[in-house]
């Protein structure tokens, strides 16, 4: 009888076992994840209670507990923990000698990546100063508005573009807003120097009082947004939002030995929360490069032994571009991590860089949600499940792209889209996950949050990304609310359209938009693609390709062949100005095609085709 119980256990065990396998496959894996992440967020919160809340507070534990180790490599020259320290706390007492800043001032940065640019983010920091990252690319109007928007009481401007400011300041003066270039001296006359006054520094602690903080909701930090449309936003990021963003490496997996490379832009959030804050909370060794660069990327993660990886946007298909290399032979790098990879690069990555894992991340600079992709299944940005849902809970919700609006019931209140359609990304505004808006700009904060969402009362923040969540509880990117567009009643996602075009073997590049046709309602398809080398266009295998793959609303009716694809310094797609060109064949230089149904092919777009779409001869 015992026996027969326990066979009949056991037998139930198996039962269940397979159950589980088949129906619900990830439970144990999200069961891990979970506890693993809201352990970690504990062990945060600890900290903070106890005074160990901000990024300098980790900084400096790791400069008395490591002070010899490296922590950032550039340029063939070490900087240890112990080097920054003592750096930063030089241009600390720069300031406070000469400007006298106080703990809450701004001080707006603009430097390329290098050592100096971190030294300085930590020695203001160390004022108890919020500190501006502006984008070292901008120029003129773009640049006073980051400048005013954060109400900068100082700029501090890299010695290698210090030129480039030299236009804007006579404003800076009006305003009396002191320019600081970090070198010995200045090309034109105005600008304080830094280098030459280090030299007689103090490099002695500053008081803690400073740059301590009583709540981890205060700010410490504007990122500006690096949108393809209209001036930078600044966003407000507390310590809050930095620890979270610090603990990733370590959420992931990845440990203080592991030599992480950094060659995305110091001013955006992926270089330097999740990069320069990942390695201090570690204790890591980063290698900085000025610029990221294809051609050297293999040579430098052997020579360095790198590895982990950050990446953004496209820069995992530049990489899928190169000719093969021996460099790229027996390479130490285990983990890529970031945002924005494609799954057809992101398939050919693993399987010619083997044995690199692909951590895909989702998440924006202003944001109070985020997801993980921990398995090796490629495309989605995360899980959703219930487990995820208890780390942040968030809401798809149906959208209308054609009224820029959610779409809501009779009652008033959003509709929650179905598993496998695209939704509009939705989360709580709350305490826990709050989201704090842009500086300078209220009416802005306020268009990002949406209310009575499901109940009268409730406030949830407007991601501005369409997701998916399949039957799977896998969460997938659709596309940016101002990409999609509409055409013939149906939602079109330039993401899931570039991507299907992006698999033939003689495109590189593809960029998909919207453009406005006469007598039309909402945006025809077009593609601006970049051909591969010595590649050209198969226009036929091209129609075959589309529509064989795409709904018919959904196939590109333009193609524009072009030398160059823009991107911004974050590569994302500048769509603006391509979709003010359209497909008229007297502005727009490129190479132009139509899509053909009667020719089964995409056909030269002359000025006659495109007269007789603007007479309405031709039918679209």
């Amino acid at each position: 009888m015992v026996l027969m119980w326990i066979s009949t256990a056991f037998a139930g065990v198996i039962f269940l076992l397979i159950s589980q396998k088949l129906f619900i496959p990830y439970l144990w894996y999200d069961i891990y994840w979970f506890l693993k992440i809201r352990s970690i967020r504990k062990q945060l919160l600890i900290k903070a209670k106890k005074g160990t809340s901000t990024l300098i507070q980790y900084f400096l534990n790791q400069a008395k507990v490591i002070p010899n180790k490296p922590f950032i490599i550039f340029e063939g020259k070490v900087y240890t923990y112990g080097d920054m320290d003592r750096r930063s706390n030089k241009i600390a007492h720069v300031f406070l000698k000469h400007e006298n800043l106080k703990k809450g001032d701004t001080v707006a940065i603009m430097m390329s990546n290098e050592p100096e640019f971190i030294c300085m983010w930590l020695g203001l920091s160390k004022l108890g100063c919020i500190v501006a990252f502006i984008n070292s690319n901008i120029r003129s109007k773009s640049l006073l508005h980051c400048i005013n928007t954060c109400e900068a009481k100082m700029m501090v401007v890299g010695a290698d573009i210090a030129g480039s400011i030299e236009d804007i300041y006579p404003e800076l003066m009006q305003k009396s807003i002191p320019l600081w270039t970090a070198d010995k001296s200045s090309h034109f006359k105005g600008p304080h120097t830094l280098a030459d006054k280090l030299e007689s520094a103090s490099d002695a602690p500053l008081p803690s009082h400073l740059h301590s903080a009583s709540n981890v909701l205060e700010t410490c930090l504007y990122l500006f947004t690096s949108g393809t449309t209209g001036f930078p936003k600044a966003a407000i990021v507390t310590h809050l939002k930095i620890l979270r963003s610090m603990s990733t490496f370590h959420i992931t997996g990845i440990q203080p030995s592991d030599i992480i490379y950094i060659t995305t832009p110091l001013y955006h959030m992926t270089a330097s929360l999740l990069g320069i804050g990942g390695t201090i909370f570690l204790g890591a060794t980063a290698v900085l490069k000025k610029k990221f660069s294809a051609s050297q990327f293999w040579s430098d993660c052997k020579k360095h032994r790198i590895t982990v990886f950050l990446y953004i946007g496209e820069i995992c298909r530049y990489l899928c571009n190169q000719p093969k290399r021996e460099e790229e032979k027996g390479h130490s790098l285990r983990f890529a991590l970031g945002t924005g990879i494609r799954p057809e690069v992101w398939k050919t990555f693993i399987e010619r860089f083997h044995p690199v894992k692909v951590l895909e991340m989702y998440g924006s600079t202003e944001g109070n949600i985020s997801f993980f992709n921990f398995t090796s299944k490629i495309g989605p940005v995360g899980r959703g499940g219930f487990f995820a849902k208890l780390l942040g809970s968030y809401a798809l919700i149906q959208y209308d792209t054609q009224t820029q609006e959610a779409i809501r019931d009779k009652n008033g209140h959003c509709i929650k889209a179905k598993r496998g359609e695209p939704g509009l990304l939705i989360s709580p505004n709350t305490k826990q996950a709050p989201f704090v808006g842009y500086a300078g700009n209220k009416e802005l904060s306020e268009s990002k949050l949406l209310r009575n969402v499901f109940v009268n009362g409730d406030e949830y923040f407007s991601t501005g990304d369409m997701m998916i969540l399949d039957n799977d509880d896998f969460v997938y990117f659709a596309d940016r609310v101002g990409d999609t567009f509409r055409w013939k009643g149906e939602n079109v996602a330039t993401t899931e359209v570039a991507s299907l075009i992006s698999t033939l073997d003689y495109i590189q590049e593809a960029n998909v938009y919207g453009v406005t046709v006469p007598e039309n309602e909402g945006r025809a398809g077009m593609a601006a693609l970049r051909l591969k080398p010595g590649c050209v266009l198969d226009r036929k295998d091209m129609y075959k390709h589309v529509v064989t793959n795409l709904p018919s609303y959904a196939r590109p009716l333009f193609l524009r062949i072009q030398d160059n694809i823009n991107v911004t310094s974050t590569y994302k797609y500048l769509k603006t100005q391509m979709v003010k060109d359209g497909f008229n064949p007297a502005i727009v230089s490129d190479p132009l095609y139509i899509l053909d149904n009667n020719e089964e092919s995409y056909v030269p777009l002359t000025k006659s085709i495109y007269e007789s779409i603007l007479s309405c001869k031709i039918k679209l």
